[in-house]
């Protein structure tokens, strides 16, 4: 298959971007995979080789100028990047703002808020060189609203939903389109990571119910990528039919 189309997915080695990035090649568009963990940006680069080229990039969102020196480093035939899937994210910990851990709130914040301003500093001169792009900012049912111990989370998604608001007011004009996604409960290794590698912990949060996947949202970002240039879909709730706000989940008694 031809590729038609240029992506940068961020946090491309698990979860929402894999899914994404592995949708997105299969629909014909090439990749520019992001992430930390190398072998398993490789083992995406394997796994969709065959429909689409795929350049790996390893870097940490966090180091600013790790950021801007990896995607200044692209070829300049990769540098015609269409889409950008700002999809690097985490939760570190679940506690009361006076019993939480300071190392947790800045990881969120640097991960969640400062990774995805840089990142999407150092694409935006490459769209708008050309006048055309679309950036998805991957967010979360914690930016619409908060909900206890969520207290930096939801501070950190909240201000990437503002800064998807603000960001697309400033490109009016330009032809670049900026959407916001913003999940309620996945089964990723979201919770895992939450809770410092304890599974038996993050297992319990999707127990009772039947939670999204990680494929879901990679379908929701396919629609939005996928639409006519005429058309912006700028906010979107993607929740479990179980899930009506965070912290309201029917779960079946077993």
């Amino acid at each position: 298959m031809k590729a038609t189309k240029t992506a940068l997915v961020t946090g491309a080695t698990s979860g929402i971007g894999y899914a994404t990035a592995k949708l997105l090649a299969n629909n014909g568009v090439q990749l520019i995979a992001c992430g930390r963990r190398a072998e398993r940006l490789e083992k995406l680069a394997r796994d969709v080789c065959d429909k689409v080229n795929v350049i790996t990039l390893p870097f940490d969102v966090r180091n600013r100028d790790e950021v801007f020196r990896s995607i200044n480093s692209l070829p300049e035939e990769w540098k015609n990047i269409d889409i950008l899937i700002n999809n690097a994210g985490n939760a570190h910990g679940l506690d009361l703002s006076q019993d939480a851990d300071v190392d947790d709130w800045d990881m969120m914040i640097d991960i969640n808020v400062k990774g995805l301003l840089y990142v999407t500093k150092a694409v935006l001169p490459l769209m708008l060189k050309k006048q055309s792009g679309h950036i998805v900012n991957i967010s979360s049912i914690a930016g619409k609203e908060n909900y206890p111990k969520g207290n930096v989370y939801c501070a950190s998604k909240h201000a990437i939903d503002s800064f998807s608001e603000g960001l697309r007011t400033d490109l009016t004009g330009t032809g670049i389109k900026i959407s916001l996604v913003s999940p309620g409960a996945v089964n990723t290794e979201f919770s895992t990571v939450r809770f410092k590698g304890d599974k038996q912990r993050a297992d319990k949060v999707y127990e009772g119910f039947t939670p999204l996947l990680a494929e879901d949202i990679a379908e929701l970002i396919w629609f939005i990528v996928s639409r006519q240039p005429h058309i912006n879909i700028a906010d979107t709730v993607i929740l479990p039919t179980a899930q009506t706000s965070a912290t309201n989940i029917h779960r079946q008694v077993r």
